[in-house]
């Protein structure tokens, strides 16, 4: 046993300690799979269900029509000027479009450039600049977006999608009857370099041209907040991809080829959802159920029972929802048998309902937009340790650097210092960036910004984000540390502490804002005579908040940033209410800015 790597014990016995990677290109996961399971069902596009659930509004594609479709969407893009190396951008739900479009990319040496659909004007006009796409590919309903911009940025193809263009009939008719009646339908009218997704289907054959793409070229630049600044875009090649997409694949010992069905509410623009939703569902020749909006979480449920999904990659907030259900119990969801959690911290209480719900198995893992994401799980059905991260993948070297000095910190001390990690899944770089890819990249090494510790066993757990540590009364406090004490409160559904600055000590005021459970009215005092008993004075939340939901990210990441930045403002309103008419007010606190990597 590697006295390093002390994790390694803890692996599974079907998991091995080191791994042979494919020297191929992305399109090849749906290349083997539509010659090995071509008549077997590759997406199941679901929108809803009428007639007491009886039909499915939406569509499905065998192995060899989904293959066949990318295979003229290739010839399409090609015919319209896309060329090896061109980035396009991608600004899609959850939909056959989506995967169309990126194996299409990946058969023409293209690069994804993925947008978030929520993103306004502004934020698509930076990504879009950054990256330097002159294609895009979007949803109709995302087109006024686009046009109050396009004339300042590069982009000189738009491909409008509607969501009904790859239904079979009468999906397809009833879709597009209703959504025209919708209040938000937009109708876009042709015009120059303006194509539309299903016309190209139509015209072109499926006899793409011959682009020799090698393991080592980009597939993705995939935009992240790094560690400073503004939003910038980590260029992930086939490799990175093959590689943890086969990481990810000897980490889930039971997966059955042919035969999962895979549930993807997680957003694909995401590489979370790209890589262990997506490419994962793809490589095992499963079956990728679809949801375009995964809100209410009542459509999740719905969805795994009607459907059978036996895998289902989430996010806390996704299991949170489920297993505080107030009909919970209504819904059969045993057909779910293994759940990898990520984007944010997941408590020990919720793994432990789920499994008992389900009678699967749910696990916490960790990753990040820089590493393709994945770096970090517990054992799917080993050793899983409440609050903790899990231990490195497959070929993924961890250690721990000093917080002050950056010089390695030894083994099994227990002591904090920042995550880095190193694998064959780490990015080349960012795009264009390349001060701060060397500031991010040291001797092969990524440095995540994450504050970690390790136990003896080689556990990691998150303490937090440099940035997001509570100094309280000359003392550090750690959201983490607060949060899963909250959590095993009965009356709290959700939770996230913040350090809130205080207006006279200079330092920070510990500050939880919970979503009780339905049906509870929670006191601020109750909470924290609970948070007395299990932690420490300091620790405990002087401010409490109640609120009828957090806000999240697309991913369902509770967005602290937010919280802070609100508190502050609230602040600064009341020191300038409070100064007399002939004094300026102080300056307002600059809000928190986004600060590292995307979960």
């Amino acid at each position: 046993m590697d006295q390093q790597k002390p994790w390694l014990k803890f692996y599974e016995k079907t998991v091995p300690q080191t791994l042979e990677y494919p020297e191929v290109p992305l399109d090849t996961l749906l290349t083997q799979s539509a010659q090995h399971y071509a008549d077997h069902i590759a997406t199941n596009f679901v929108l809803k269900y009428i007639l007491k659930g009886r039909f499915t509004v939406g569509g499905k594609l065998t192995y060899r029509e989904f293959n066949e479709l990318v295979n003229r969407f290739a010839t399409a893009l090609y015919q319209i000027g896309v060329r090896k190396g061109d980035r396009i951008g991608l600004m899609l739900p959850n939909s056959p479009h989506f995967l169309i479009t990126f194996f299409a990319a990946m058969r023409l040496g293209a690069m994804i450039v993925n947008i978030n659909p929520t993103y306004t004007s502004r934020e698509l006009k930076h990504q879009l600049d950054d990256s330097g796409a002159e294609t895009i590919v979007l949803l109709n309903l995302f087109w006024p977006r686009l046009r109050e911009i396009q004339s300042s940025t590069t982009i000189k193809r738009t491909i409008v999608a509607h969501i009904f263009d790859t239904l079979p009939f009468p999906s397809n008719l009833l879709v597009k009857l209703s959504q025209r009646k919708e209040k938000d339908w937009v109708t876009v009218k042709p015009e120059h370099d303006i194509f539309f997704f299903g016309h190209l289907l139509e015209k072109y054959s499926p006899t793409p041209p011959q682009i020799t793409v090698v393991p080592d070229d980009v597939a993705l630049l995939q935009y992240t907040g790094g560690t400073t600044g503004m939003p910038k875009a980590a260029m992930l090649t086939h490799r990175n991809m093959i590689a943890n997409v086969t990481q990810v694949n000897a980490w889930l010992t039971d997966g059955q080829r042919g035969r999962e069905k895979m549930m993807s509410a997680i957003p694909f623009f995401h590489v979370y959802g790209m890589t262990v939703c997506m490419l994962l569902g793809i490589y095992l020749g499963g079956e990728l159920i679809m949801v375009p909006n995964p809100r209410p979480i009542d459509n999740v449920m719905n969805i795994i029972q009607k459907e059978g999904a036996t895998l289902f990659p989430g996010v806390p907030a996704m299991y949170i929802g489920i297993i505080n259900h107030p009909r919970v119990q209504e819904y059969n969801l045993t057909s779910v048998r293994a759940c990898i959690s990520g984007s944010a911290s997941l408590p020990m209480e919720v793994q432990e309902r789920f499994g008992r719900l389900t009678g699967g198995r749910l696990v916490e893992g960790y990753g990040l937009t820089e590493a393709a994401p994945v770096t970090h799980c517990n054992p799917l059905y080993g050793t899983r340790k409440a609050g903790s991260i899990g231990i490195p993948i497959v070929d993924v070297d961890a250690k721990l650097v000093d917080l002050e000095t950056g010089a390695d910190l030894p083994l099994d001390t227990d002591q904090q210092g920042e995550l880095c990690v190193r694998g064959p899944q780490v990015m080349q770089g960012y795009w264009g960036r390349p001060e701060e890819t060397a500031s991010t990249i040291r001797d092969g090494w990524l440095h995540t910004g994450d504050i970690c510790t390790m136990d003896e066993d080689g556990f990691f757990y998150v303490v937090d984000r440099k940035k997001d540590m509570i100094i309280a009364g000359g003392f550090k406090v750690l959201p983490r540390d607060v949060e899963e004490v909250l959590f095993m409160h009965p009356r709290v559904q959700e939770a996230v502490v913040a350090g809130i600055p205080h207006p006279e000590r200079g330092d920070d005021t510990v500050k939880a804002f919970i979503v009780p459970r339905p049906n509870t009215q929670p006191t601020v005092e109750e909470i924290q005579e609970f948070c007395r008993l299990h932690l420490a004075p300091y620790k405990v939340p002087r401010e409490i908040e109640f609120r009828q939901e957090l806000p999240k990210t697309a991913v369902g990441k509770v967005l602290r940033r937010v919280l802070v930045a609100e508190e502050q403002a609230k602040m600064a309103a009341a020191q300038h209410a409070a100064q007399p008419a002939h004094v300026p007010a102080r300056p307002q606190t600059e809000p928190a800015r986004v600060s590292g990597q995307d979960r």
